[in-house]
């Protein structure tokens, strides 16, 4: 019964995690470039009172063992980077990715980190740059007397400096590849930094080596699905309803056994 009061409570703490986890993919349903968190659950450590083909005799061996199982736990934690749905913004600084791979920022202590959240501006003197000002690496700069940039699908960014004028390529946007891009470990601020576990970042052009595309005046929304996570926030409810049951139920027995010693 205490193996079962310990067993229970170990349930409840998965599906209150699991429950976090909801709530967090939920409150971000409207972050672009967002990618929903899932958890993987795992059995934990059994105890076993007889081993699975134990000798009874001579020549005879217990066709089953006898194990106790102790639970639940959360195994870890993972991104899934689907893709999410493509919105057109109208700003023609906004570049989604359609397919894999990632843009570069570099951070205020020079060190880097890789988004899906294409919502770039230009600062004063015309790079782009994130909604924190962290500046796209390789620098973009827009020359102070552009009239119009344009965006290719390859990374290309030209400009018109003049109405009748031709498109003058200036520079190009680069992107980035990971080996297990669910080993990225997020940072916040839509960004996240490389680990041991996703392998050092591949530079890339867009189009090329399996890298996704530049969709110029659209961004990327978050992949969540409400109806999915309302779904799962259903069972995981049940689940800790049920097992708060097996904790009642335990405890019960307990107090009985209690008033027998009495």
């Amino acid at each position: 019964m205490i193996r079962a009061l310990m067993t229970a409570a170990s349930g409840m703490k998965v599906q209150q995690m699991q429950v976090d986890t909801i709530a967090n993919n939920i409150a971000n349903v409207n972050t672009t470039g967002f990618k929903k968190n899932e958890l993987a659950f795992r059995e934990m450590l059994y105890e076993t009172v007889r081993d699975p083909g134990a000798p009874t005799s001579a020549q005879q061996l217990k066709p089953t063992g006898l194990q106790f199982g102790s639970g639940s736990e959360v195994a870890g934690s993972v991104k899934a980077f689907r893709q999410g749905e493509i919105a057109p913004t109208g700003n023609k600084l906004d570049m989604a990715i359609t397919g894999a791979g990632f843009y570069r920022v570099r951070i205020g202590n020079g060190e880097y980190r890789y988004t899906r959240d294409g919502s770039f501006r230009q600062d004063g003197s015309g790079t782009l740059v994130n909604a924190e000002g962290y500046p796209l690496d390789p620098p973009v700069q827009i020359p102070p007397d552009a009239l119009e940039v344009i965006i290719g699908e390859d990374g290309s960014v030209s400009v018109m400096r003049s109405e009748s004028g031709l498109p003058e390529q200036v520079t190009n946007i680069s992107m980035f590849r990971f080996p297990n891009p669910a080993g990225l470990k997020a940072q916040g601020g839509n960004l996240y930094s490389e680990s041991a576990s996703s392998g050092q970042a591949a530079q890339a052009t867009p189009g090329q080596d399996g890298t996704g595309l530049i969709k110029q005046g659209y961004l990327e929304r978050s992949n969540v699905q409400v109806v999915d996570e309302l779904v799962g926030l259903i069972l995981a409810q049940r689940n800790y309803e049920i097992n708060s049951r097996a904790i009642k139920v335990s405890d019960e027995m307990l107090q009985q056994v209690n008033n027998m010693i009495r």
